[in-house]
Parts: structure tokens; sequence; C-alpha cells
């Protein structure tokens, strides 16, 4: 049991598009550059988003993607089933056939394990995905240094007035 890219790279790209959607239809070229994924993957993963009406497209000039519904009516369990992820602990695929055509000894522990799964991604919310990624975002941006405090210091340590420092940590003297 695990994710594949196929889930991991289709919930990356609905947050890349939640987040930028406000702007107008979001490009598939667009999140390709920005996650870097493959341009005819997400043309492959969009097909199937669409079919499950989770994003609309939009043809010609200015044209992309958005959401079908609303960020908080998307789960991630909707997304992950949208393009064909399967979620199965178990060997058998959850037919109960492991052992001879008889349910193994643990196949209960898997498909216990298969519903607290699908439970947990189907309670995480899309907008719940991109509030975080807001949140690290604004935490990452980089300190605007104010134009009015670099102004400020240069008015306090006019060019002209400094020195060359030497390697060795002397101040070097012009001659005028």
């Amino acid at each position: 049991m695990r994710l594949t890219t196929k889930g991991r790279f289709a919930v990356t790209a609905m947050i890349d598009l939640a987040l930028r959607q406000h702007q107008g239809p979001v490009t598939l070229a667009g999140i390709s550059q920005r996650q870097k994924i493959s341009l005819s993957y997400l043309e492959q993963l969009f097909g199937k988003l669409r079919r499950h009406e989770l994003v609309e497209s939009t043809r010609g000039p200015g044209g992309g993607y958005t959401l079908a519904r609303s960020m908080k009516d998307i789960t991630v369990a909707d997304i992950i089933f949208a393009v064909d992820e399967p979620i199965d602990a178990t060997q058998c695929g959850g037919k109960a056939n492991c052992d001879d055509d008889h349910e193994c000894m643990t196949h209960e522990l898997w498909a216990n394990l298969n519903k607290k799964m699908i439970e947990y991604l189907d309670s995480v919310s899309l907008v719940e995905l991109v509030d975080q990624q807001r949140t690290r975002e604004a935490k990452q941006a980089p300190k605007q240094v104010s134009v009015l405090r670099e102004h400020r210091a240069a008015l306090e340590f006019p060019t002209s007035t400094l020195q060359p420092i030497r390697v060795d940590g002397t101040r070097a003297t012009t001659v005028s």
C-alpha cells in the first residue's frame, strides 16, 4: 500500500490550481513549470479530473482550468479516486481471497486500515490544503527592505565618504 506519483501529482496540481484560479483559468503549462510535473502527465490527470467534474476547462486564448466546485467541497479522497489511484493495504484487493481463495489471518487488519485511510482522506478538503500552503508561503516570504529605509541609510553613509577596505582589513586612503 502506497500512494503513487499519480495521486501525489494530482493533489499537488489541484492545490496549485486552487491557489491561482482567482486570476482566471490556470494553464497546465503553468502548473507543469511551477510543480515540475510533465505536461503530458498533467493532461492525462486533468482529463480524469474533468470527467469526475472536479475541474472545468476553458478553451482558446486565456483558457485553462478552474475548479468545478468550491474548494471546501473537494476532498483529497475525491482527487485520489478521480485519477484511479487505488488505496488498498490488502494483498487481495479487498476480495478476501488472499490465502488460497480464503481470507488471510490479517485481512481484517488491512481492510480496517483501508477504511481509516479513506475516512482521513475524505476529511481533508482542498481549502484546508490551500490555507496551509498560503500560511507556509507567508512564513517563507522574503522580507522586503523598505525603500525609505534604504534611502535613509544612503543619506547617513554617502558612498563618496566611504573608503575602500584592503584585504588585510585596513582602510585605503585615496588621494584627490
